[in-house]
């Protein structure tokens, strides 16, 4: 079973575009339905974390809205976070799984054992890929990317019974 999901920003959780103001504030579109997903994989007891290359005000915001208690900016080498975090919850690759789209997703690649890209990924990372999504970053990839597991896991069925309660 997959325990933990590593989440890319830009281009994942994202469109990848960049928005700025004159003011030189940025601002990023984040699905819905992306949030959704993860709070629906986060009351199911699994563990999530943001690795983003980019430090980002609006990445960071949206991480708190969602109540994500992992959140790393400004990463070079995401492979050794992903490794820190394998470490601190005692899992194995073939209990984490990656979502990225660009090269230098790469190397946290190489640790994960369920790696997945969205239809936006570069193909040098759809080459790499274990599942590549039909929707793109921004717009619902990592909710695709979660239902797939937890229909996978036979876990879908538990999710409409978090919101009975």
């Amino acid at each position: 079973m997959i325990e933990l999901l590593l989440l890319d920003v830009d281009g994942t959780l994202t469109d990848g575009k960049l928005y700025y103001l004159h003011t030189r504030e940025e601002f990023k579109a984040f699905s819905v339905q992306d949030g959704m997903g993860i709070t629906c994989w986060l009351e199911l007891k699994k563990k999530i974390a943001i690795i983003s290359g980019r430090s980002s005000q609006s990445t960071i915001a949206r991480v708190k809205d969602l109540g994500i208690d992992e959140c790393f900016v400004g990463i070079k080498n995401k492979a050794e976070v992903a490794l820190e975090l394998m470490k601190k919850y005692k899992l194995q690759a073939n209990q984490v799984a990656c979502i990225g789209d660009d090269i230098n997703d790469l190397l946290m690649f190489d640790i994960c054992g369920f790696k997945i890209a969205p239809a936006n990924a570069v193909q040098r990372v759809k080459e790499n890929a274990n599942l590549i999504l039909s929707r793109s970053g921004g717009d619902g990839a990592v909710r695709e990317a979660i239902d797939y597991i937890l229909q996978k896991e036979g876990l879908e069925g538990r999710v409409l019974e978090l919101f009975k309660k």
